[in-house]
């Protein structure tokens, strides 16, 4: 049978398993105020941030795909609701659509510096950020970036820039406007380091001539889903689905339909 074929086939699987995966769990009807909370206007409002390769991107039509497009529909399925997405560019956007209320869930790295305004699930991805310097830089290793006079470009308030703000001593930050962004702005400004998610940066390696990536990972992101806080149904259920979504392969099939690499399925996290 002709590669082709198999791969339309393997598709159309993982597709359905995708679409079926939550079947069980969807037998028993949603609580009432869990549905009140993550979707008060009768929708499921998701912001979708397409700063992150690992998660979201546009189709061949142009409208948003990925991991956490996936999540969601899958979420509203159980939640028996429409969707209404987001679609923003920046980690930073995506924070403030929650904070704001303009979104009623969102996928966000855990990081301490946004827990005061977002309820967290557990993680549902794990994802390795990583440093890019030019080939001809003299640093060799992750331990040799927090030094005097290194510069080290983030996206603006990304998890990386969240980070690397509470860890390093030495080394200064600049800030570029979005993640995908990173390794331009390092580019022109004539940075020393790029910091950002490991798979964008090799795709920028390869783009861009003359760099390469330091070997191994400087951290690992804790992908998790995320809603306002003080909606503790909704808080419940939602951590809860997580929990589904892992343990029945929805997310494993997500990630195998968008051809993601370098980003695993997160352990299980405690009971919601």
């Amino acid at each position: 049978m002709p590669a082709l074929i198999l791969r339309d086939i393997r598709h159309a699987m993982l597709a359905a398993c995708i679409a079926t995966s939550l079947s069980c769990a969807a037998m028993t009807p949603p609580p009432a105020d869990a549905v009140a909370d993550l979707a008060p206007t009768g929708r499921l409002r998701a912001v979708i941030n397409l700063g992150n390769p690992i998660l979201a991107h546009r189709d061949s039509a142009g409208q948003a795909a990925g991991v956490s497009v996936d999540l969601t529909n899958a979420l509203a399925r159980r939640l028996g609701v429409d969707v209404e997405l987001l679609v923003v560019t920046s980690a930073g956007d995506a924070v403030d659509a929650l904070a704001s209320g303009r979104v009623d869930v969102g996928f966000f790295a855990i990081d301490p510096a946004r827990a005061a305004t977002t309820e967290y699930s557990a993680a549902y991805v794990q994802i390795e950020g990583a440093y890019l310097v030019r080939n001809e830089s003299p640093l060799r290793s992750n331990d040799e970036v927090d030094r005097p006079g290194v510069r080290v470009a983030v996206g603006a308030r990304s998890a990386y820039d969240l980070y690397l703000t509470r860890e390093l001593r030495a080394a200064s930050i600049a800030r570029a406007p979005t993640s995908p962004a990173v390794v331009d702005f390092f580019v022109a400004e004539q940075l020393d380091v790029a910091a950002g998610v490991k798979q964008q940066l090799e795709a920028d390696a390869s783009r861009i001539p003359g760099l390469r990536l330091l070997p191994g990972r400087f951290m690992v992101i804790q992908q998790a889903m995320g809603m306002a806080r003080g909606r503790p149904a909704g808080a419940r259920f939602l951590a809860g689905f997580v929990e589904e979504a892992k343990a029945s392969g929805l997310v494993a099939a997500a990630l195998q339909k968008h051809r993601i690499g370098g980003a695993t399925v997160a352990p299980a996290g405690p009971p919601p």
